[in-house]
């Protein structure tokens, strides 16, 4: 049974397909997989961040990005948010976002 790629937003979509070229083609690639695979592609392609929060980690030719993504019933993956990273860290800021929309998403699903 596969899996179904939703966004949070048509922002974040959008934000999503504006990445570099490179970026964008790992995005997909990875993507697809999750739909056939399920989401949790494992280490280096994906990592748990705890309480149903993952990133999805992109490496490419003009850099390194991020999609924070989770999990739903009836085999929903949800993008989040996205940022192009420029530190050795996650910016604290980025995963509240992330964390802020996890929340949104777990409430708007539960009802």
């Amino acid at each position: 049974m596969t899996y179904s790629i939703h966004y949070y937003s048509e922002s974040v979509q959008v934000q999503i397909l504006s990445l570099p070229k490179t970026l964008q083609a790992r995005y997909v690639a990875l993507s697809l997989r999750m739909v056939s695979n399920g989401p949790n592609l494992g280490e280096p392609h994906t990592k748990a961040f705890g309480e149903g929060l993952f990133e999805l980690r992109l490496k490419g030719a003009e850099g390194i990005a991020r999609v924070f993504y989770c999990t739903l019933v009836d085999r929903r993956i949800v993008m989040l948010h996205s940022f192009v990273k420029k530190t050795d860290k996650t910016p604290l800021t980025e995963r509240r976002i992330a964390e802020t929309r996890l929340k949104e998403v777990k409430h708007a699903d539960a009802r």
